[in-house]
């Protein structure tokens, strides 16, 4: 609990049984639970989770899908707060009481975190930051907002704020949608804060140069679709 209010962990997993793990160990005790998406693991991702006790819920989502993994998450979550991070290890989950003393503080209902250095000091690929470069830019121009790290997979909002959102996407654009929709909602006070990520644990999961695409096309698709945004 954090002020009287539960609070929740989404995080979809695919064959991610070392960097649950380390997430797991760290997760700080405000936390309520951690609802971990098995996104059709073939690995010991679920036994990891579950040998973490009763504060873990597995929800299975035969469905493949990033978006899809969180919607499916989102649904089973029961906390009035809900964090969000991959589980690869690259989100620090000691940042969680920081971002939720924010959240209250700042009065806001929509936190995402921007991945603004590395503790081990070790950069991230240039295809990586040129790609987030790009989308990022991509996205002020066409919904007018500036979001630093527009890709980044951490947030930290109020839950009642999914109610105010319409989020199409079943694949790694959702991540950017959420952000598109929380920050152009006038009903959603929606802010962007600097966090220190963490090395990858395992392989990555994204595709950079299909789902890069992916992205850069759901951006202009939901800015000719969506006419109530601006």
């Amino acid at each position: 609990m954090y002020k009287d209010k539960k609070i929740s962990i989404v995080t979809p997993c695919y064959n991610e049984e070392d960097g649950i793990k380390i997430i797991l160990e760290k997760i700080p005790d405000i936390v309520d639970e951690v609802v971990v998406v098995d996104n059709n693991c073939t690995d010991n991702t679920v036994e990891v989770a579950k040998s973490f006790g009763d504060k873990v819920v597995i929800v299975r989502e035969e469905k493949k899908g990033y978006g899809i993994a969180y919607k499916a998450g989102f649904k089973a979550a029961t906390g009035d707060v809900i964090v969000t991070m991959d589980a690869d290890g690259t989100y620090p989950p000691e940042s969680i009481s920081l971002l939720l003393y924010i959240l209250f503080e700042e009065k806001v209902d929509f936190i995402t975190a921007r991945r603004w250095h590395s503790k081990s000091g070790k950069s991230k690929s240039f295809l990586r930051v040129f790609g987030n470069i790009i989308l990022s830019t991509v996205l002020a121009a066409l919904f007018l907002r500036v979001i630093v790290d527009s890709q980044s997979g951490m947030w930290v909002f109020k839950k009642e704020v999914l109610d105010r959102v319409k989020l199409t996407s079943n694949g790694m654009a959702f991540s950017q949608e959420l952000k598109i929709e929380a920050f152009t909602n006038r009903t959603i006070e929606a802010i962007e804060i600097p966090i220190y990520y963490g090395e990858r644990v395992g392989e990555s999961k994204l595709n950079l140069w299909s789902d890069g695409f992916g992205n850069l096309l759901f951006l202009f698709k939901k800015r000719i679709m969506d006419r109530r945004i601006l």
